[in-house]
């Protein structure tokens, strides 16, 4: 046989003997998941029945399986059957996703006031978000909101809200305050877009009046009375999300950008521009210990007047503040904390906390240059506790008690906050 034969059957071999040692996936099982269709997971998954066997896929298949609120916690198991292929067997823990919305609290006017809701995170085990609130805080507000990202396909999503909302806001002008009736009644329609594991964007429009109503306070001839606004907001959402979920601890970077136009006809306020952007970085200490940081940088059109829409809060920024003690066009803030888990067993975790947030706010109509400002800095720090149920899903309930460190701010040193769901 001719050397040149010898060389073609040797290669023709070698790569028959190549093709065949490629492991083949025979079936892929679905463990735990009651509730939750099969098909959907199915379809969510990239590792498929007859294909070749690929770890790199299935640990992100994995990945993909914990970000969703079916699940607490999602492994795989790789199987060798007689045929020489593989079975893959993927098992979740299925979170219980039918959550109550309950708060009760006391409104500066001492008016008792509540919010009760009901939303389920998985419904009809399709990855849907549904559900809807009442409030009472003096006034009658409700939402109902509804979100599906794999609606129409794996990639693609749909969401729709509804919210007639009412309270008493504080407006700031000068060194004067008024307290308005506000009432927001919008309708939203979005559509979402998984680009890839890491990368998403939600895009779409919401039309929304707003109405104040002046009730007490200090008045001023250039702000007035009442006021009825219907506006149109132009609203674009890109996340980066590279987190690593176990159970109650996170690891990894996210970055959450938002960018919203609104457009309004009327003579009082023009058009805005608002952006704002989270970056989210999260790093587990041993085995107990989770360290958390969010940075929040964000600008608006500067306008002049005392809409502004960046407002100092408790239960936004800056824990022990107060409820909506001011207002700004620029914004930067830090919240960092380390959490420390001192009870763990299989349904429930407790963890304890220590953070600091800080912040800073650019004045309506003012300068960049308000951001370094002394005057505009506010830092709080402060102790907190975490009971989490590890069954169901977003099941946090958080005290935080924060004080000032810097100064006596709005006539309090510091405060309580409650809430579901870790702080960020």
């Amino acid at each position: 046989m001719k050397p040149t034969k010898h060389l073609v059957y040797f290669f023709l071999f070698f790569g028959l003997s190549v093709f065949a040692q490629k492991a083949t996936i025979s079936e892929v099982i679905i463990q735990g998941a009651h509730k939750t269709s099969h098909n959907l997971i199915r379809s969510l998954i990239s590792t498929k029945s007859g294909i070749v066997l690929d770890s790199t896929a299935i640990a992100k298949d994995v990945t993909l399986l914990k970000r969703l609120p079916a699940f607490n916690h999602v492994y795989y198991q790789v199987i060798a059957d007689k045929n020489q292929e593989y079975i893959v067997k993927i098992g979740v823990d299925e979170n219980f996703t039918i959550i109550p919305d309950i708060n009760v609290w006391t409104t500066t006017n001492d008016v008792f006031s509540y919010k009760l809701g009901l939303y389920d995170y998985n419904f009809l085990g399709k990855n849907i978000a549904f559900g809807g609130f009442y409030q009472y805080n003096g006034f009658d507000s409700y939402g109902i909101n509804f979100r599906a990202p794999n609606l129409f396909s794996k990639k693609w999503g749909l969401a729709v809200n509804h919210q007639n909302w009412k309270s008493e806001e504080p407006l700031f002008f000068g060194n004067q305050t008024a307290n308005y009736l506000y009432n927001n009644i919008s309708y939203e329609a979005l559509a979402l877009y998984q680009i890839n594991l890491q990368h998403e964007i939600d895009f779409g429009i919401n039309y929304f009046s707003e109405k104040y109503l002046y009730l007490s306070g200090d008045t001023s001839p250039e702000v007035p009375l009442d006021l009825d606004l219907d506006k149109t907001l132009l609203k674009f959402v890109y996340s980066y999300n590279n987190l690593k979920y176990y159970y109650q601890y996170v690891n990894g970077f996210k970055s959450k950008l938002y960018v919203q136009y609104v457009t309004t006809t009327n003579d009082f306020q023009n058009d805005f521009l608002i952006a704002w952007n989270d970056f989210f970085y999260y790093k587990r200490l041993g085995k107990k210990g989770n360290f958390a940081n969010r940075l929040r940088l964000g600008l608006a059109s500067n306008e002049d007047s005392p809409f502004a829409p960046f407002a100092l809060d408790n239960n936004l920024n800056l824990r022990g503040v107060g409820i909506l003690v001011d207002r700004g066009t620029g914004v930067v803030v830090l919240n960092s904390e380390y959490r420390h888990t001192v009870y763990d067993k299989k349904w429930l975790a407790i963890q304890t906390n220590v953070f600091t947030d800080l912040g800073s706010w650019r004045n309506p109509g003012g300068e960049l240059s308000d951001i370094i400002q002394g005057e505009n800095v506010r830092a709080f720090a402060g102790l907190g506790v975490r009971v989490i149920s590890k069954k169901v899903y977003n099941a946090t309930f958080r005290i935080d008690y924060g004080f000032s460190l810097v100064n006596k701010f709005n006539g309090s040193r510091g405060g309580l906050v409650f809430g579901v769901g870790q702080y960020f």
